[in-house]
């Protein structure tokens, strides 16, 4: 079987600096999972996960995604995956309907899927009422469903997620969590980073930590709860990575 993603010796700095961000980084995530990736703030994920969807590139080593290297199968690449970043990426004078139309064709969908597609996610995500009015009047919640909708508009193989559901009530989050999931039992793999880890556990059924740019553990959570007597994430995360401040 495929692997979702295969990371092989991935070293990454930005030009111009001595820092080097990722460092011998091998990850594999399997088709169908529900990965977490965790880390302290500065510890890498953020810029890993940019390099896994493409917006930022490497240069020494490798990226595959459903055995497409990414670098070398941008347009492939672009259909098989969707990012929900945690800023809002989508045009904030525009209505929920404008917005998918627009991403929509970005994204390759003839009119009739655009249509069809618009009008299931609004209706999922509870967002019909307000199809027509423009996002910058939206409540935080309803920006994050947008920001959902976009991303998963063209039905890709795999959704990366980045902090879903920050600054959210506790509805819209579980919400959110219940479709995630819906979507995963159809067969999306999810690569989620967040720090609900609360959350986290809840959704996630492998994770991995990463700090200084390398992958420290990475198993079933199940497992690593085990091995390393922890009661949750939260505990599993303070253990590995200490309690000192990262800021």
């Amino acid at each position: 079987m495929t692997d979702a993603v295969l990371i092989e010796n991935l070293d990454f700095s930005y030009k111009r600096s001595n820092i080097q961000l990722i460092s011998s980084l091998n990850l594999k995530i399997n088709k169908g999972d529900r990965f977490g990736l965790f880390g302290p703030n500065g510890a890498g994920k953020t810029t890993l996960m940019n390099l896994m969807t493409g917006l930022i590139t490497y240069t020494s080593g490798s990226i595959q995604l459903f055995g497409n290297e990414i670098k070398n199968n941008r347009n492939k690449i672009k259909k098989l995956l969707g990012f929900v970043p945690q800023d809002f990426s989508f045009y904030h004078e525009l209505s929920p309907v404008e917005n998918m139309e627009f991403f929509g064709a970005w994204a390759g969908l003839d009119k009739k899927r655009i249509k069809e597609k618009t009008d299931e996610l609004l209706s999922i995500l509870s967002l019909n009422h307000v199809r027509n009015t423009a996002v910058k009047n939206f409540s935080g919640g309803m920006k994050r469903r947008v920001n959902l909708a976009i991303a998963v508009m063209h039905e890709p193989e795999i959704l990366f997620l980045d902090e879903p559901t920050v600054g959210v009530d506790i509805q819209v989050r579980y919400a959110i969590m219940d479709y995630l999931k819906s979507l995963n039992k159809k067969g999306t793999t999810l690569v989620y980073t967040s720090h609900q880890l609360k959350e986290a556990e809840d959704l996630c059924n492998t994770v991995a930590m990463i700090d200084e740019g390398k992958i420290i553990i990475h198993d079933n959570l199940h497992n690593l709860l085990k091995d390393h007597q922890q009661n949750g994430l939260e505990g599993l995360y303070l253990n590995l990575t200490g309690r000192a401040y990262r800021d």
